[in-house]
């Protein structure tokens, strides 16, 4: 029987990283007339942007509690990344992969078309082969980082089940498989760290390597979130190595304010009036999101580095937990004394509407690809301070493309206020800066294009699915 409209479940990981743009896709897909299950726990459902009125009767947002562990060391309410230590995030691993049990129950109750999924859950492969339903691995970081899964048929690994990746050394450069210029790598501070993580099987049993590795194998489709303008010889790298479909789903850019919005917080209000009274493109937002844990040297670094460039900054900074109280979050006398040319604000920050201020000009982050995508839709100028994960990768990406200075640091990864006043003043006031500010103002266009990516890439993204479904009839 053929259903009124393609029916397909997500089942993304619990870090924001990965379920913010899980739930992009779903509304991407919803306004291409797709019918979406969007699968995760109560907590983080509660925490994800609103679905339009216009797509609700398309979403539907599927709660699966998340099993308690016997030991109690997850805290009640601790359901994603963000909300635990490092050293516990294992744990959440534990919890989650218990979501495969009530999962599996529902997969046989929907039967849906299409399961798309993240690298983790590794058990939705037998889930989906015993249902006859394809499975496609959306993957949710950039097509230049995806050249560290390796490539078929062993990807993380050889035949002999060795590791593919045997040094620290092997992750501080593009693959030999790479065949054009590329500087994408991990920096040589970071790669045993990165290289650990990968094949720790850790407390879960599995490591992320093996996880990512039977996806990889397994999968009908190989969805990424990127698109040929930006990342063609990546893209057409992976489609020639792959041996599957290889599509690209567009960047799949957040919804501009509309501007009809209202802040509702009386200090976001103050905080925008001191907005609309500095220069168009003159002030720098500096975030860091919720997954990077700065420390106490680090955000002072980035104050004093703030202070030295003389350029208005807006700063959104989550309170750290080695902070006694808001007066120790940063240096003696530092609010003062800049007071006429930088507001800090703590905690949560609008970010898409503050993003969307003529006055904005440049930022000051993690290159985060989700956070590179929301900069670019508006042409900003960027200053790259890799901390965590595929961060390194991505501003490798961003200076090779020459969309971005990236703070110097030492061989031990620190920096100081020196290099962050330095590339501050590179990418937003000096002369020698211009050529970074006019690649930001042109690459808008292809990151604010909705045309682009809703209506072509994504329009040719759900084809595939709706000739996949008919194949399986």
């Amino acid at each position: 029987m053929v259903r009124d409209r393609l029916h397909v479940v997500m089942l993304p990981f619990s870090a924001f990283g990965h379920m913010i743009p899980f739930f992009q896709l779903s509304i991407a897909l919803a306004k291409a007339g797709v019918h979406v299950s969007y699968v995760s726990t109560p907590r983080n459902i509660q925490r994800l942007p609103k679905i339009p009125p216009n797509l609700a009767t398309f979403i539907d947002l599927v709660e699966f509690p998340l099993p308690t562990l016997q030991n109690g060391v997850l805290t009640e309410g601790a359901e994603a990344t963000t909300d635990v230590p490092q050293e516990k995030v294992e744990y959440l691993k534990v919890a989650y992969d218990l979501l495969q049990t009530p999962f599996k129950q529902f997969i046989a109750d929907q039967l849906p078309d299409w399961i798309i999924i993240d690298f983790f859950p590794h058990w939705a492969v037998e889930i989906a082969q015993d249902h006859n339903i394809r499975l496609v691995f959306f993957n949710v970081i950039s097509a230049a980082s995806s050249v560290f899964l390796g490539k078929p048929p062993g990807f993380f690994f050889l035949s002999d089940q060795t590791p593919a990746w045997r040094s620290p050394e092997s992750l501080t450069k593009p693959p030999e498989w790479v065949s054009f210029p590329s500087s994408v790598g991990w920096r040589e501070y970071e790669a045993p760290f990165v290289l650990s993580g990968m094949y720790a099987d850790g407390v879960s049993g599995m490591s992320d390597a093996a996880r990512v590795t039977k996806v990889l194998r397994s999968c009908n489709a190989f969805a990424i979130r990127s698109c040929k303008e930006l990342e063609g010889e990546y893209l057409n790298l992976h489609e020639k190595l792959m041996a599957k479909p290889v599509i690209s789903v567009g960047l799949l850019p957040p919804e501009r304010p509309d501007g009809t919005s209202k802040i509702s917080d009386e200090s976001w209000g103050k905080i925008f009036e001191w907005l609309d009274k500095q220069d168009p493109k003159s002030v720098v937002y500096v975030g860091f999101g919720s997954e990077c844990k700065l420390s106490k040297e680090q955000v002072y670094e980035i104050a004093y580095g703030l202070e030295l460039s003389q350029v208005p900054f807006l700063w959104a900074l989550r309170k750290p937990t080695w902070a006694i109280d808001d007066s120790d979050i940063l240096p003696l006398g530092f609010s003062n004394r800049t007071s006429s040319m930088g507001m800090v604000c703590f905690g949560w920050a609008p970010q898409m509407e503050i993003l969307a201020h003529p006055s904005i000009g440049g930022s000051l982050f993690h290159s985060g690809w989700g956070s590179v995508i929301e900069m670019l839709q508006f042409g900003h100028s960027l200053v790259v301070l890799p901390l965590v994960y595929d961060q390194s990768l991505n501003a490798s990406l961003l200076v090779d493309k020459h969309l971005a200075v990236e703070v110097e640091r030492g061989k031990d990864g620190s920096f100081n206020r020196d290099g962050i006043a330095k590339a501050l003043r590179l990418a937003m006031v000096s002369d020698e800066g211009e050529a970074f500010r006019v690649r930001a103002r042109e690459a808008a266009a292809i990151f604010g294009d909705e045309n682009l990516h809703q209506q072509h890439y994504i329009g040719q993204f759900v084809e595939y699915l709706k000739q996949g479904s008919h194949n399986m009839e």
